[in-house]
């Protein structure tokens, strides 16, 4: 099965100010979902700003974080597929 890379942005009031054992608590929801969902999902990682998170998804379709989502209570307010990555090798030629 081919597994697409996906961008979840996630509109969670005051994230940023949560301590280390609420996002520890959130990672263990979020990965007892993922099991329940397994193998057609998968939580690369994510970028915890003021007031969103910002996740990096591999699923075998968008359909799937948004089960994700409702099981987890954690929401998926936008979903976007990645088709290209690039980075600062991007502009060598060799």
């Amino acid at each position: 099965m081919t597994m697409q890379r996906y961008i979840i942005e996630r509109d969670i009031p005051d994230v940023g100010t949560l301590e280390r054992d609420e996002l520890r608590a959130a990672a263990a929801k979020s990965n007892e979902v993922l099991a329940e969902l397994s193998p057609d999902i998968q939580w690369v990682e994510s970028f915890v700003a003021a007031n969103k998170t910002f996740c990096v998804y591999l699923a075998k379709d968008e359909d799937i974080i948004h089960k994700h989502a409702e099981i987890s209570g954690f929401p998926a307010t936008k979903v976007t597929a990645i088709s290209k990555m690039i980075d600062p090798t991007t502009s060598r030629d060799d």
